[in-house]
């Protein structure tokens, strides 16, 4: 599928950014992937790691910002196929005190990637979100929905056969930078743990786990849908018991902005969403997206998806399936 494909990764030095990277060249024959961001720290560290020697032929550094459109034109005036955006501001309470910035990154550098991946005729482009973009309380998700809702707009603005623009939204990414689990890895010896609230859940995924999904949205995505994975939720104490057990918790409230629990997709959503195996699907709902909807609609008669019930919503809390203290254990052991 990927075969002498050039790609270009917005937050490439990020920890999606490294994995998909790794996955694209040691599964594929990728011709080139170009590796932007704005940390030179980072980028100098991957440049010098073994994979990335040996590959370096395939491989091309941008140090840049999703701020700056005409850095993002440079970056793509090299006939890119595949576009994942990935660079964002990210922390909830960094984001809370930091307003203006994370507006300047979040929606108007996606504003800058739509805009340059339609001039430059990128054939694929997906945007990754999060559950914090699902009824969001907190800046962070609202710039993210927004930006959500840019990358499903852009669809009308693109001529006939030329760009199509996804978002894929999923949770928790397990042991990412800056998430809990490395926190607690990093304090498991400490006779005392803060918690915010002990009724926390939150979905789980791994970095393969969303690589993985990111190429099946590939593979699947027509334009304007926002692709969610169905994957396990785990509540924070047994998260808490899996990597430390004999820590005291110190609850300490829930920080700004932050949910008791997270959610994918809202009651408002269920009237646009389909179901599939291991997947949901919200559909872009404007006029300009009809074309699109009948496909989903033809899937739905063919039986391999079905719409959901009105009311329905996807919610960590209201999971089928929770991670065992022990399952959790065993994912971690594999970071």
């Amino acid at each position: 599928m990927f075969e002498n494909k050039v790609f270009l990764i917005t937050g490439g030095t990020g920890s999606f950014g490294k994995a998909y990277t790794n996955f694209l060249l040691n599964k594929t024959k990728v011709k080139k992937i170009i590796i932007f961001s704005r940390d030179e720290q980072k980028q100098f560290a991957l440049q010098n790691e073994s994979l990335y020697l040996k590959n370096k032929e395939r491989l091309r550094f941008f140090i840049g910002d999703i701020r700056d459109g005409d850095r993002l034109k440079t970056a793509l005036d090299n006939d890119v196929h595949y576009v994942i955006h990935a660079a964002a501001l990210k922390h909830v309470p960094l984001s809370e005190y930091n307003p203006f910035e994370t507006i300047k990154t979040n929606i108007i550098g996606s504003e800058n990637l739509i805009k340059n991946c339609i001039e430059h005729n990128v054939p694929n482009v997906i945007a990754l979100s999060t559950d914090k973009a699902s009824s969001p309380v907190n800046l962070y998700g609202a710039s993210k929905l927004a930006a959500d809702k840019l990358f499903v707009a852009a669809n009308a603005y693109v001529k006939k056969g030329r760009t199509k623009f996804s978002v894929v939204r999923y949770g928790n990414v397990m042991g990412s930078r800056g998430s809990i689990i490395p926190y607690l890895i990093k304090n498991k010896n400490s006779k005392l743990i803060n918690v915010t609230d002990k009724r926390m859940t939150r979905f789980n995924i791994t970095l393969q786990q969303s690589v993985d999904f990111v190429n099946n949205s590939f593979k699947l995505m027509v334009g304007g849908e926002i692709f969610i994975p169905k994957i396990p939720s785990y509540n924070i104490l047994d998260l808490v018991k899996a990597i430390t057990p004999k820590s005291k918790i110190n609850l300490i409230g829930i920080r700004p902005g932050e949910k008791l629990h997270e959610q994918m997709i809202s009651v408002s959503d269920s009237q646009n969403t389909v179901e599939f195996k291991n997947h949901y699907i919200i559909l872009p709902n404007s006029e300009v997206h009809q074309q699109n909807r009948k496909f989903y609609e033809r899937q739905i008669k063919l039986k391999k998806c079905k719409q959901v019930k009105l009311g329905f919503s996807y919610e960590s809390n209201k999971n089928s399936k929770f991670l065992s203290i022990k399952e959790i254990q065993r994912l971690i052991s594999k970071l």
